[in-house]
């Protein structure tokens, strides 16, 4: 009995996890655009590389890898000193 519960918890947090990561990177993806309407000061390549992050970010998240979304999510914003 104590296996069993044991492993429905551990189930249930892996469940909460996911649901955690895909609803965040929505919110990274607003973080982005925000610094990005205040147009900050970027190189053309790095410039160019949050757009490319950005955008790969978000498809990530559509096809439901939310991991690699809030990575590359999160590359972007490093470069915007986010």
């Amino acid at each position: 009995m104590r296996a069993l519960m044991s492993a429905l918890f551990g189930g249930s947090l892996l469940l909460v996890s996911g649901v955690v990561l895909a609803n965040s990177c929505p919110i990274h993806m607003s973080e982005i655009d925000a610094k990005l309407a205040e147009n900050p000061a970027l190189s053309q390549e790095d410039a160019a590389r949050v757009a490319e992050l950005r955008a790969e970010g978000e498809a990530r998240h559509k096809a439901g890898d939310h991991k690699e979304s809030v990575r590359l999510l999160s590359e972007a914003k490093k470069i915007l000193g986010i």
